[in-house]
């Protein structure tokens, strides 16, 4: 069933993701050059006017020249695209998803280009504090870091929203369903549980999380629980169970011990030869050993100094 269930939101998450053109390398050209040129034709440009004030018979011209020029120069300027590291721009002429740029540095592209900035560093995300039933429906507190880095630009502007708060709100709903499918503690038995199999239950919580976030084009580095505890309404209680099933298994381990040494001297006595005891002598020897053995408190010793039959 839940193997099915994973398949099905990996399904319906490559059909949403299907809509959206994958990711690829925009157009452009280095920046600087093309840097210096604008400069160029903007001091041409003030040139121009210069001289077109020098001039009155060639101003109309030099004025046209100029004004080519200072357009030519802010046609060149507006192309001009810095690229930090750690962040990529989506490209997008007239509405449509013309490429990404990634390669850090000063670079030029369209001018009538809207390029779209979208960071690509890794990023932490803690999920809120949650309360939520577990499989044996005890209220419990869990919370879970998610560390997780842009992978497809062009999945993370177009497929989604707010692909930040995407990964929140999904990571925080996989936090849940995982904390429900596991009971808090096995108590002992075979089932896994979410204190007794960390590794178990941060390995199914990164897949799903992955499932979860790849419309937005977005890969889950790693995902690990940060609190797990139970809600504070049944604390007290669920602490008293395992104080007693503590005891339990330690009184359990002080019997299977004293019944051992007391099965050690009986042997060693019938061995050596010390002294031969009848099957009652032998059940009230017993008795005050488990007693002595098991007993919380020190035993008050009594010396018989009569025969063992009084």
């Amino acid at each position: 069933m839940e193997v099915g269930t994973m398949t099905a939101q990996t399904q319906h998450a490559d059909a949403i993701s299907t809509n959206v053109t994958p990711e690829r390398t925009a157009r452009f050209w280095p920046g600087i050059p093309l840097l210096v040129l604008a400069v160029a034709l903007a001091l041409a440009a003030v040139a121009a006017f210069y001289e077109a004030s020098q001039h009155k018979g060639a101003a109309l011209g030099l004025t046209w020249a100029g004004a080519i020029l200072v357009l030519a120069a802010i046609f060149l300027l507006r192309g001009l695209t810095p690229v930090a590291p750690g962040r990529a721009h989506v490209v997008q002429l007239f509405g449509k998803y013309r490429g990404t740029i990634r390669e850090p540095g000063l670079q030029w592209v369209n001018p009538f280009a809207a390029r779209l900035p979208v960071s690509t560093r890794i990023r932490n995300l803690e999920s809120k504090l949650v309360k939520v039933n577990d499989a044996d429906g005890n209220p419990i507190e869990i919370a879970a870091v998610v560390v997780w880095q842009v992978h497809d630009t062009a999945y993370a502007t177009y497929s989604v929203d707010d692909y930040a708060s995407f990964v929140a709100i999904q990571a925080e709903t996989a936090v849940r369903h995982i904390a429900s499918s596991y009971p808090y503690d096995s108590r002992g038995a075979d089932a896994p549980s979410l204190r007794d199999n960390a590794d178990e239950v941060t390995g199914r919580l990164a897949a799903e999380v992955t499932d979860r976030v790849r419309p937005a084009g977005v890969h889950v580095i790693e995902t690990r629980l940060t609190r797990l505890s139970y809600a504070p309404e049944i604390a007290q209680a669920m602490l008293r169970q395992q104080q007693a099933s503590a005891v339990v298994a330690a009184r359990q381990r002080i019997v299977e011990g004293a019944v051992g040494m007391v099965r050690l001297a009986l042997r060693r006595l019938d061995e050596e030869g010390v002294v031969e005891l009848d099957e009652e002598r032998k059940a009230a020897m017993v008795s005050n050993l488990l007693v002595v053995l098991c007993s919380e408190q020190a035993t008050q010793q009594v010396v018989n100094t009569g025969s063992l039959y009084q």
